[in-house]
């Protein structure tokens, strides 16, 4: 915390677990401190003895909140979800809290860390491109499956939940690597409708203090 006891999110502009923990923010309306930590500058601030206390696995998001320091992006809004459980994030209803588990886990295990930039930086730079494409089209070829079921408004049912707040970075990852969205209509107007709520737009990767001008929108 902060000397004003706000919260602090080290975070990376462009990194889809630090927005899942950014839109959680918002949605809970939790003021907050960013301290920017950049990937990529310095072959890699995480990788810095300061922020290797802050968290061994040198990844972000790491959050600072209440006297502890969380890492890990479901931990965080879990933990936020059970002291500050307005609006709520994960459904009373545990058939519907499953299936948020079930869309976040695939999300968050199952996709992003196969396209994440750690792995990627171990193959040529030919192959990065269309193995982020492949583990990113394999994983929307099952989730999209999965929504069949369980979609109304949102991944799960009408009310946003922490599945929601997995599937938008994921789907600007794919964008990001080019990949086609025309056979994954479900994800696509899902997307669609999630970053037309104001917090999905103010935790935006074009929106943050660290995003580089030309990104700026």
């Amino acid at each position: 915390m902060t000397e004003s006891g706000k919260p602090i999110l080290y975070s990376y502009f462009r990194s889809s677990c630090s927005w899942r923990v950014r839109i959680a923010l918002a949605l809970k309306s939790i003021d907050y401190e960013t301290i920017p930590t950049n990937l990529i500058k310095d072959g890699g601030q995480q990788f810095s003895k300061e922020f290797q206390a802050l968290n061994p696995m040198k990844q972000v998001p790491v959050l600072k909140i209440d006297g502890i320091t969380i890492g890990q992006s479901l931990a965080i809004i879990e933990y936020l979800e059970e002291t500050r459980p307005t609006p709520r994030l994960l459904p009373q209803d545990p058939k519907k809290r499953a299936y948020v588990h079930m869309i976040s886990n695939l999300i968050v295990s199952g996709i992003q860390p196969l396209q994440n930039l750690s792995v990627l930086k171990q193959l040529r730079q030919e192959n990065s491109l269309p193995w982020a494409q492949k583990a990113i089209s394999s994983g929307f070829e099952a989730l999209e499956q999965i929504l069949q079921g369980t979609a109304g408004k949102y991944c799960v049912g009408d009310e946003v939940t922490m599945a929601d707040l997995c599937l938008v970075p994921q789907v600007a990852n794919a964008e990001r690597f080019e990949v086609d969205l025309t056979p994954y209509p479900a994800i696509s107007r899902i997307n669609k409708t999630l970053l037309a709520l104001e917090a999905f737009q103010v935790s935006h990767p074009c929106r943050q203090p660290d995003t580089p001008p030309e990104l700026r929108a």
